[in-house]
């Protein structure tokens, strides 16, 4: 009877088939003992090294306990891939909606809005340039309705302005200087117009109480006006830069997170599935191998979705709407330069003045260096003709010259060189208005200024902004795609998907190990 008591104290428990606990046991009774004689109860630093020591020694991991350590482990591990990929992808959904659908269009509004006053003020100019002259009966009708179809767009690119700055306000404080004077702008016009059809004056000549109350209206314009939209423009770019730079810091750290999640969960799986064949002596979990496979489809699909994320987002900033917002300015800027055409014959007294604004638009749409009014067109023509000859050689700089700069898309080189083809037939056209008025040929110049027939100033300007409209339009169209690629990558549907497959593998993973636990029970 006592051999038999003692043959059953030796024998390993099925839960401890090396006997390891019960060597720990022994331990553990050991160390309590030698602690009874020291008359002491164990203080936290000694209970915190002794359960260190206990839990890293071989015997503590049994079966069960390495089972369900590493099942803990895989679970975590699958949870916290879910969670890295909800905050890469959800993030970069997040800042591709904020570039593509708000911050972007609202740039690009902001400089139509700077476009369309200074296209209202070249028509108010034009307006008393061609004064009563019945020469200019149509042209005038023209005009007029070119000036209220700008109106009109500037009251509709400030409503979705203010819409858009709600949560800025410097661009709320912006936006309301715009909508507080504009109304005295065009209050301003209104009265010059009514004092130039009394006084009838001929074309070229404007009445000077006419003209007096022009430059009241330009001066608001050009000083507080322009100045205040391009203010708009700027916060929107600002917000455009500020969040892409985030979004590419956040895709490229998080691609990496991303790969280092999911190799510790695949490793876990795999540690857990070698763990069951070795203990188990199962060759291998059906269940667990499913959520291998599941785990690791997961991964490549959320590494290659944040690498095409990453990758459309620079398409869709870098490549198109710095395009776009730079031929936007260019082409906001050339209609001031054009009302600055128009200007210059309105009011000779501030001719200077205004030739000189009109050379500093044109050097922000090209940039020569050094250039000064009377040889801007021969540099303009050598340096397109070099820019012709080596495609890849953009030997200017301004707007133009970073579009050429950034040629991305199919068709935008044709298109953005039509503009540099267009802007340079513009300024022969200047240049020759500019020598009518210099030979006494006032009303030439009038007529070469204000003119819509082939080789007249506005029939050239009208092809310049074409051209420019045309050249948006293939960036715009590229932005627009890679924006609504992202879209469609990281919908509902993805996220459904998503957490659908997160689910099944942590059912079966619990599946997978729940039948191996039981023996054990």
């Amino acid at each position: 009877m006592t051999t038999s008591m003692e043959h059953r104290a030796s024998a390993p428990r099925e839960d401890d088939p090396a006997g390891e606990g019960r060597a720990g046991e022994g331990r553990g009774r050991e160390e309590r003992a030698e602690e009874g004689r020291a008359g002491k109860a164990p203080g936290a630093p000694t209970r915190l090294g002794r359960a260190v020591r206990r839990t890293g020694s071989r015997a503590y991991w049994t079966t069960p306990r390495l089972v369900r350590g590493l099942t803990a482990l895989s679970l975590a591990a699958l949870l916290a891939l879910g969670a890295t990929a909800t905050a890469v992808l959800g993030g970069a959904r997040d800042g591709t909606d904020t570039i593509g659908h708000r911050a972007a269009p609202q740039a690009t509004r902001a400089a139509d809005l700077y476009f369309a006053l200074s296209d209202m003020d070249a028509q108010a100019a034009n307006l008393l340039l061609v004064g009563a002259d019945p020469d200019y009966t149509a042209l005038r009708r023209q005009t007029l309705d070119a000036y209220e179809q700008r109106r009109a767009q500037a009251d509709d690119d400030l409503q979705q302005a203010a819409q858009a700055a709600a949560d800025d306000p410097a661009g709320q404080r912006a936006v309301q200087l715009v909508l507080g004077r504009l109304g005295g702008y065009e209050a301003l016009v209104a009265q010059a117009r009514l004092l130039e059809e009394q006084a009838k004056a001929p074309a070229g000549q404007p009445s000077p109480a006419a003209l007096d109350t022009y430059r009241q209206a330009t001066d608001l314009l050009r000083q507080q006006l322009l100045p205040a939209a391009d203010q708009v423009t700027a916060a929107n770019e600002a917000t455009v830069e500020q969040v892409y730079s985030g979004q590419r810091r956040a895709l490229g750290g998080g691609w990496w997170w991303l790969l280092a999640v999911g190799l510790l969960a695949l490793a876990a799986l795999l540690g857990l599935q070698r763990a069951l064949a070795v203990r188990y002596r199962r060759v291998l979990s059906p269940a667990l191998a499913a959520v291998t496979v599941l785990t690791g489809v997961a991964l490549v699909t959320a590494l290659a979705l944040a690498g095409r994320a990453d990758d459309r987002l620079v398409t869709a900033k870098s490549n198109a709407y710095d395009s776009v917002i730079a031929l936007s300015r260019a082409r906001a800027v050339a209609y001031d330069m054009n009302a600055d055409e128009s200007r210059y014959l309105t009011d000779p007294s501030r001719a200077a003045a205004y030739e000189q604004g009109f050379l500093d638009k044109a050097q922000a749409i090209v940039r020569l260096d050094g250039a000064t009014l009377p040889d801007y067109g021969a540099r303009l023509a050598d340096a397109a003709a070099r820019h012709r000859a080596d495609r890849t050689a953009v030997p200017f700089g301004g707007y133009l010259g970073s579009e050429l700069h950034n040629i991305t898309f199919a068709g935008e080189q044709d298109a953005a060189e039509r503009v540099l083809d267009a802007f340079q037939q513009y300024q022969r056209t200047d240049r020759g208005i500019r020598e009518l008025r210099d030979a006494g040929r006032l009303k030439e110049a009038v007529t070469l200024n204000t003119g819509l027939s082939k080789g007249q100033s506005d029939y050239d300007f009208g092809q310049l902004g074409t051209a420019i409209g045309d050249t948006i339009a293939i960036n715009a169209g590229a932005m627009d795609r890679a924006v609504a690629a992202t879209d469609d990558d990281l919908d509902g549907t993805t996220a459904a998907l998503a957490g659908g497959a997160l689910l099944l593998a942590l059912g079966l993973t619990a599946f997978g190990v729940r039948a191996r636990l039981r023996e054990y029970r």
